[in-house]
């Protein structure tokens, strides 16, 4: 099952992803919740009658009639993941193999979904793209083991963790690098770990202007989905459409010679097999008027 979220005419909802079109899931069962993470908690116990449901006389709704919005976006936690594929490690020179997952948070509010632009802020010009897998918890848990990680896992989708490089270079936490407004993007559905299957057998790709910049298989994580779970859940309770941002791999554009920024007109594509492809053209910030 694919889900995407979308707003139109002014209205947010979630959607069945079905050859182009979107089905609104309300339009098969009223009662069904609007919001992706409220969702994604009725689902347990109501999928059956989601699937049950589908039927060719509902109105669709076409791709170009919504925007698309981050797969769930008023998540409780977005835990983006650094230094996750050695590649990545390797590029940026002699630091160290890191031992666990470095773990950081992203806001929700700096993110845009499917289609929408990434922003280079007015007060840089180094946004860097960063093409990687996210993972969205259907249950809550805490201490979860690794062997019932994926158990929590309501599915799989593209994201692309835009980082200011200059800005994450102030300080050695990186965070404010990772939080501008509309330099992160997550998209452009979610596909269910059932549909997607077992996550190490599926590669990953970015693409900026067609060019290929990045591309590897899940499967190099040096750190398991699992056991991202796992570690996460023993700092807190995981919650209902929280989102794991599981690291880029080599060939960001700051390790380039010479290094690669993004620029307006840009367009940038992560995809992933099973999933599909997150798109985002690029815009400079406007000054005020």
């Amino acid at each position: 099952m694919k889900l995407a979220s979308y707003a139109r005419h002014g209205h947010k909802g979630v959607a069945l992803v079905e050859e182009g079109r979107l089905i609104d899931v309300t339009a098969l069962v009223p009662d069904a919740p609007r919001t992706m993470r409220e969702l994604l908690a009725w689902l347990p116990g109501h999928g059956d009658r989601l699937s049950a449901a589908r039927d060719e006389t509902v109105p669709t709704i076409g791709f170009g009639e919504v925007e698309f919005l981050p797969v769930v976006d008023d998540p409780h936690a977005i835990w983006c993941a650094a230094l996750t594929y050695m590649s990545h490690v390797r590029e940026g020179g002699d630091r160290p193999v890191p031992a666990h997952p470095l773990f950081f948070l992203r806001v929700a509010g700096s993110q845009v979904g499917h289609r929408g632009p990434l922003v280079i802020p007015r007060v840089s010009d180094e946004l860097d793209y960063e093409g990687e897998l996210a993972v969205v918890i259907g249950t809550a848990g805490r201490h979860i083991p690794q062997s019932r990680a994926l158990d929590h896992v309501a599915g799989f989708t593209c994201y692309n963790d835009g980082s200011v490089r200059d800005w994450q270079r102030h300080t050695p936490q990186i965070t404010p690098g990772k939080n501008f407004a509309s330099t992160g993007a997550c998209g452009p559905w979610l596909v269910t770990r059932d549909e997607f299957g077992d996550p190490y057998r599926h590669r990953m790709q970015t693409r900026v202007n067609g060019e290929v910049v990045q591309s590897a298989a899940i499967s190099e994580l040096l750190f398991s989905i699992e056991y991202m779970v796992e570690y996460l859940s023993t700092i807190c309770t995981l919650q209902v459409g929280d989102v794991i941002v599981t690291g880029t791999s080599g060939g960001v554009g700051l390790r380039r010679t010479p290094p690669y920024f993004l620029k307006p007109g840009d367009q940038v594509e992560v995809e992933i097999d099973g999933i599909g492809t997150l798109v985002n053209p690029v815009r400079k910030e406007e000054a005020d008027r």
